[in-house]
């Protein structure tokens, strides 16, 4: 177990996935109580919070088994994203079934998301969907990059972006075209859910 210990969190998804269970025993020890106390702090309840964080550790159990996880030295940062999407998918179900009419047969025609204000979960997810996009963007290639933030962020028309850049227009509207696929597939790959 010692030498477990010394193990990076690496070595050990390595060894897991090789068929060594005590390795993820090993990283469930290492991480388990900054995870559960991730939850907690975002959740207020210990008994959602237990359902959540068993959650994250079976879905990473399922993705390292499945071939799927991709080492980059950095498992605390994947296994909390794990955890906050899985919170963000708590919140989402919490809110969908918050906003059901509770008289089925007298509908209120005030009744309606967009009418309502926006709850702390609503920022929350919110805050959090922008800072998952601005990750993925520095995930694009170059030129792709700088379409997408002048079009996005700059307001700026494809035939200012095209001027600006010295390409034609179709060009301009390719790279937009190939940045949203790429952003698409960046999100799937690294299990980002980008809509509230």
């Amino acid at each position: 177990m010692a030498k477990r210990n010394k193990m990076t969190d690496e070595q050990l998804v390595t060894a897991y996935a090789s068929g060594n269970n005590e390795a993820f025993d090993a990283l469930l020890k290492r991480h388990q109580e900054r995870i559960f106390n991730y939850i907690l702090r975002i959740i207020k309840n210990e008994d959602v919070a237990n359902d959540i964080f068993q959650e994250t550790f079976v879905k990473a159990i399922l993705t390292i088994k499945q071939g799927r996880y991709t080492e980059n030295g950095k498992f605390p940062a994947w296994i909390s994203r794990i955890a906050h999407n899985l919170i963000i998918d708590h919140f989402r179900q919490e809110k969908s079934e918050n906003l059901q009419s509770a008289d089925l047969n007298d509908i209120d025609i005030l009744n309606r998301k967009e009418l309502c204000e926006d709850t702390i979960e609503d920022i929350l997810i919110s805050d959090q969907i922008r800072e998952d996009v601005k990750y993925l963007i520095k995930e694009l290639p170059p030129l792709q990059r700088e379409v997408l933030n002048m079009r996005y962020y700059q307001n700026l028309s494809f035939k200012e972006i095209a001027e600006i850049t010295g390409v034609s227009i179709n060009t301009a509207l390719g790279r937009m075209r190939y940045a949203i696929l790429n952003l698409r597939r960046l999100a799937n790959e690294k299990d980002i859910v980008l809509t509230i």
